[in-house]
């Protein structure tokens, strides 16, 4: 009986899962994060976007020519021709575009793979479907593991190479899309 508890108290202590061995060589004390292939992090996507452009074009050429004869006959009298072209041509363009973006959410994230330097590849998608409208947001990205918070979570700028697509198909997304017609003539000109 002794040794059937013995043995009962070892499988269960000696779990295999990578997120809670992980600290085993650590002090009791220390927060539970993650480190190896398997585990997972929750990243807080904290984006803003701001992106102001400007421009201004003048442009001006002007273009005279002159031609004028005085032809002399002896007997006639004097004959005289004159001609002129003239050409002016003056463009001005102006431009402004704005556009400012703000991203919130959290998302929960597995890491991949492990660099030989410690820093943790990092893959997470999340797909939502609210009254027809499909959002899908992917995240990819290298994670340094001392900008992992205490709580075992990351904020978004700290992810080296991060690639966040947001993604959306439904009514809303279509009727964003130009017709069928504004994209042939996109298409022509």
């Amino acid at each position: 009986m002794r040794y059937l508890v013995i043995l009962i108290f070892i499988i269960f202590t000696t779990n295999s899962n990578a997120q809670f061995i992980m600290n085993s060589g650590q002090s009791l004390f220390s927060d539970v994060k993650a480190f190896q292939v398997g585990d997972a992090l929750m990243v807080y996507i904290m984006e803003d976007f701001q992106a102001n452009g400007n421009s201004a074009m003048e442009n001006g050429r002007g273009t005279d020519l002159g031609v004028s004869a005085d032809l002399g006959l002896n007997a006639l009298g004097t004959l005289s021709g004159s001609g002129g072209v003239s050409h002016d041509n003056d463009f001005q363009s102006g431009g402004r575009t704005s556009r400012n973006e703000k991203i919130r959410t959290k998302l929960s994230v597995r890491v991949v793979s492990v660099e030989n330097n410690g820093n943790l590849k990092i893959e997470g998608t999340r797909t939502t479907k609210i009254n027809g409208e499909t959002q899908k947001i992917i995240i990819q990205g290298v994670v340094r593991p001392v900008d992992v918070l205490p709580n075992n979570s990351i904020y978004s700028y700290n992810i080296l190479d991060l690639t966040l697509l947001i993604e959306g198909e439904g009514q809303i997304s279509e009727i964003q899309e130009p017709g069928l017609i504004s994209q042939f003539m996109r298409f022509l000109f």
